[in-house]
């Protein structure tokens, strides 16, 4: 073969390995995206989409899609991006459906913003995935810093966080040190907050940070004077807390440590070490025994300081103790609002035992509960026709019950209207569980707090410190009706003394339990005061 032909094949053939090669790495690339903005890292697909993408998780595929009709609906409109931050893949059925549940509250939410105050800008709305227990959220954070500084994303806040984990702290922290604003409407751990000084000189760890519910220590405090009042002064109590790191368990523990006991001491503090958020490891062996020990003590009460697939495990193996018919309370935090969806009817029947009364009752400060404003609202008609011949008059109409009845039922006309127009959210929202409706606010606040910055014209759009000055000036006369209670945030960023829903899970005669409200119980032993106005000694 003559020379010039080899050189030629040589040529070509070099030719055709290095297109192979291009083409292998772009394939590559391709098999790494999971969608516009999505990539896929450790086996999640990470990211930022506003566009309809579900993540892989057939629970939020409608809501996920509703969001994205709502974007396109607006687009060309004034606008400014907010994000919803937290994880939106697991291999667990109830995990799913609490997704499903928070977005849904942020669609809702999101179409009251852009609707209900009827001016712009409006909210484009987008998911971002840090991950399982946000151990990613790293890379999203990068991404929502650019959309901040894009003149075209224009980000002016990040929502959702469900999780008081460390992961969450550093997220929110990095966040806020650039200027972006963040909402936190479900994670309730002390650690990240704001703390509130004296005379509502409040030292800024987070600086542009607002939480729209309770920290553990103030929902602790809520449940607390919750019994007090109910006549619950002597209770038998023990701690149960779980020591691995964790800011929600942390915090929870040191809450319940710090309540006042006017009874007898109880039994010493017991813990447990979990392997993680959603896996039970060994936790049915740990429980099994402490549920003995329990027992041979005078205990009636527990303070539960841990997550809820743990709280599950918990309160069946100490049904099946069985301690000479004793009864038990145990009580818990915010995170125990997704127990129910856990339970299963086998469970449900382990904790009445077989003659059909209950074990084991489990009592938790829940973020909000759609029955709160009714029953509350009757009781003190109740009352207060016991007390008068009269009808109240508006100014003594208890306006902290009355405004977030009005909040929940535009809420519920908002769903309506959307299963109406031939929106599917997936399921229909079940409000029983808080989720829809902490988001739903959190959604509304950030478009209150939107529409309040003067921005220059109809045209502009507010900066993103703009935003992040106005939550402490959302009280008195600009508190947000929020379907959860009256939403006054004070210097710090923090909502004052916002009501925690005490509800019990019953188990019942047969079949499935219930979940039933009980009542109102308030941080400081009161409700909050006429139009929300904050005193000065808040500390």
């Amino acid at each position: 073969m003559p020379r010039w032909k080899k050189i030629l094949i040589a040529v070509l053939v070099l030719g055709l390995i290095v297109a192979l090669g291009f083409t292998a790495c772009d394939l590559s690339q391709r098999e790494d995206t999971c969608a516009d903005g999505v990539v896929r890292n450790s086996g999640e697909c990470i990211g930022v989409n506003g566009e309809g993408y579900d993540f892989g998780t057939p629970e939020i595929k409608d809501v996920a899609r509703a969001i994205a009709q709502e974007n396109k609906r607006i687009d060309g409109q004034p606008r400014v991006t907010v994000a919803m931050m937290l994880p939106l893949q697991s291999n667990q059925a109830a995990l799913r459906r609490q997704m499903r549940s928070d977005l849904q509250g942020a669609y809702l939410g999101q179409r009251q913003a852009n609707e209900g105050e009827g001016e712009p800008p409006k909210i484009r709305l987008v998911l971002a995935n840090p991950g399982r227990n946000y151990r990613q959220q790293e890379k999203v954070v990068d991404t929502l810093l650019r959309m901040a500084d894009s003149p075209e994303d224009r980000l002016r806040a990040v929502t959702g966080f469900n999780l008081s984990l460390n992961a969450t702290e550093e997220a929110v922290k990095r966040l806020t040190e650039h200027k972006v604003p963040v909402l936190a409407s479900r994670i309730s751990g002390d650690q990240i907050a704001n703390e509130e000084g004296l005379d509502g000189m409040a030292q800024l760890r987070f600086p542009g940070l607002a939480r729209i519910i309770p920290t553990n220590h103030d929902a602790a405090q809520a449940l607390a004077n919750f019994n007090g009042e109910r006549g619950r002064e002597n209770l038998k109590t023990v701690l149960v807390y779980d020591r691995r790191p964790d800011s929600y368990n942390e915090s929870l523990a040191k809450a319940f440590s710090g309540i006042k006991e006017n009874g007898p001491p109880g039994p010493a503090a017991m813990s447990f070490e979990s392997p993680a958020i959603d896996e039970p490891g060994s936790t049915g062996n740990q429980f099994t025994q402490m549920a003995n020990n329990i027992c041979d003590s005078e205990a009636d009460t527990v303070y539960f300081a841990g997550r809820t697939l743990h709280l599950r495990i918990f309160a069946l193996k100490l049904a099946q103790v069985g301690c000479k018919e004793r009864h038990y309370t145990i009580v818990s935090g915010s995170d125990a609002a997704s127990l129910r969806q856990a339970m299963t009817e086998k469970d449900w029947g382990q904790l009445r035992g077989e003659d059909g009364h209950a074990k084991v009752t489990v009592q938790y400060a829940a973020p909000a509960h759609p029955d709160a404003w009714n029953a509350e609202l009757a009781r003190w008609n109740k009352k207060w026709d016991t007390d008068h011949n009269r009808k109240p008059t508006s100014e003594e109409f208890p306006q902290y019950l009355a405004e977030p009845k009005t909040a929940l039922d535009t809420l519920k006309k908002r769903i309506e209207s959307t299963h109406s127009e031939g929106t599917n959210l997936g399921s229909v929202p079940n409000l029983e569980d808080s989720r829809t409706m902490l988001v739903y606010d959190g959604l509304t606040t950030i478009g209150k707090a939107l529409h309040q910055v003067e921005s220059g014209g109809a045209e502009a759009v507010p900066g993103r410190e703009d935003v992040g000055r106005q939550w402490s000036l959302l009280q008195s006369r600009h508190r947000v009706q929020g379907t959860s209670g009256l939403i006054c945030l004070t210097s710090g960023g923090n909502a004052y003394d916002k009501p925690a829903a005490v509800v019990e899970l019953e188990p019942g005669q047969a079949g499935h339990g219930k979940l039933k409200f009980v009542g109102l119980g308030w941080p400081t032993g009161r409700e909050q005061p006429k139009n929300c106005v904050i005193p000065s000694n808040t500390s």
